[in-house]
């Protein structure tokens, strides 16, 4: 059984979280351990229409935002890995910088140093220097900064496409297998002869 910790901060994009945990919820051979800051709660109201009974319907294991003592905060609870979904500038600054004010950033701070794998969906735009360089510091710790950026080479048809496309491929990044994921194969023939200008 894996253990899948997810969390969702107030940024933007709670469409991932809950895309993230839909389809996590749907592999019998993972557990996730979910968290939501209140800012996290107010985004999923906004965007999704979502409370917090009909989000935490769809993890195994849900944990208060302000519960530092719970399981997910303890190095030797054995995890496969954590996904910020979204991840607000306030919590990738944190991160950052080991500031473990909370069960969302403690959990994370745990993941960087029992070397075990995390990814931020970042979600700000435009960027400025102190978002940068705090990416740069948690790609140093070890973290994965992923940005939710849609491709277009499938020809998305709708929202939905773009966010399961980005899922996807968070699932790639934990090593989880799926069956239908949508891979690149190459340019069709009639195309190649032009990526050589490229």
């Amino acid at each position: 059984m894996k253990k899948i910790i997810v969390a969702i901060t107030g940024a933007s994009g709670a469409i991932y979280g809950v895309r993230l945990l839909q389809v996590l919820k749907a592999m019998p051979d993972v557990q996730t351990h979910l968290t939501v800051s209140g800012a996290g709660l107010l985004t999923l109201r906004h965007e999704m229409k979502m409370d917090r009974a009909h989000v935490e319907a769809l993890a195994d294991v849900v944990h208060a935002a302000h519960d530092v003592g719970a399981q997910i905060a303890s190095g030797s609870f054995q995890c496969d890995g954590m996904v910020i979904a979204p991840c607000s500038m306030r919590t990738l600054a944190a991160v950052a910088l080991g500031l473990s004010d909370n069960l969302l950033t403690r959990a994370a701070d745990v993941m960087l140093k029992e070397r075990r794998r995390l990814v931020l969906m970042v979600r700000e735009t435009p960027l400025n220097l102190a978002h940068l360089r705090n990416m740069t510091t948690v790609t140093e710790m070890g973290g994965i900064i992923f940005p939710p950026m849609p491709s277009f080479y499938n020809a998305p048809a709708s929202i939905d496409e773009m966010v399961n496309q980005t899922v996807s491929r968070v699932l790639d990044v934990l090593g989880l297998p799926q069956l239908d994921a949508q891979r690149w194969s190459g340019l069709p023939q009639e195309l190649a002869p032009m990526a050589k200008l490229a």
